[in-house]
């Protein structure tokens, strides 16, 4: 029995879909269309957020039933291997090129990020515009993470990260997995007041948070979340652009989503109230709806 509050079991099935990218084996998740109402609708491949993998997504996933989604593990996360060199924006981006062309997706295909994941699609469709027909960004990185009313937080985080690769081994890798520090983060990120879907999102993070190939892997994929935004790229996207951006999103502020969507050419904003960085977890459905209406009018 489900828990009040907390989301129905995920009942979409996938193929598991492997292929190989530096020498490296990557897993995807490859979701068939649920439904046949949606006969021509644009597939969607997603990228995760950090330290997240593909369940972060299962919620959007579920409430988009007439496409076909593709959800791969970031290398070094989930079941994706990590990568022999090093795990940055440019590295992922490269990722994310190499599996639009392993699984064999056309230029119709609509690309989705999420946090992290946002700054790795722009760069992508930013670099390579023909190989992605719309760009999906949920909770975009729109402003450096150590800027703004928000960035004492960012730095404590960046403390934390330094102080686990200054630590030997063992212990930099138990600070990283703490049950306490993740926990933490959790209860920083969640902004429902529904306790049982609280609880489901803390769940979450317990079980997926830590799920990282190493130490490297994880301190190099936070420099590169610090490092850049999807403002870098902005005036470079070509392409018709959904930004859902959240009202108490804490790395991401409304002013600098407004600016965000100013300097992209072809851009839609639409932010969602009373919810924060969780969007996927917390109102997956009202997110699916507005992915939905947006390529209804400007999928080509």
């Amino acid at each position: 029995m489900t828990p009040p509050g907390a989301p129905a079991p995920f009942s979409r099935t996938a193929a598991v879909r492997s292929f190989t990218v530096d020498g490296t084996v990557q897993v995807c998740r490859d979701f068939p269309p649920a439904t046949d109402a949606g006969a021509g609708a644009p597939p969607i491949f997603m990228v995760h957020g950090f330290r997240g993998d593909h369940h972060g997504l299962l919620r959007i996933v579920e409430a988009l039933p007439c496409h076909r989604i593709l959800v791969p593990d970031l290398p070094g996360f989930g079941a994706g291997a990590a990568l022999p060199g090093p795990h940055d924006v440019a590295a992922y981006t490269a990722f994310v090129r190499a599996a639009l062309g392993n699984l064999g997706l056309g230029p119709d295909t609509v690309l989705l990020g999420h946090s992290f994941g946002s700054i790795i699609a722009s760069h992508l469709a930013a670099q390579s515009p023909e190989l992605i027909s719309a760009l999906v960004l949920v909770n975009p990185i729109c402003e450096p993470a150590l800027e703004g009313p928000k960035g004492i937080t960012s730095k404590a985080a960046e403390l934390y990260y330094r102080l686990a690769a200054a630590l030997p081994e063992k212990p930099g890798m138990a600070l990283l997995r703490s049950p306490v520090i993740v926990r933490g983060m959790s209860m920083l990120m969640a902004k429902t007041k529904d306790p049982g879907l609280r609880r489901w999102i803390h769940g979450q993070h317990d079980a997926y948070f830590s799920a990282f190939a190493d130490r490297r892997v994880v301190l190099d994929a936070f420099r590169a979340s610090i490092s850049a935004t999807v403002r870098d790229v902005a005036g470079q996207l070509a392409m018709p652009v959904l930004l859902i951006a959240a009202e108490r999103d804490d790395i991401g502020s409304l002013a600098g989503q407004r600016r965000l969507a100013e300097l992209v050419p072809d851009a839609e904003l639409h932010v969602l109230p009373g919810v924060g960085h969780l969007v996927h977890y917390e109102k997956p459905a009202e997110a699916a709806g507005i992915i939905e209406d947006f390529l209804s009018r400007r999928h080509s």
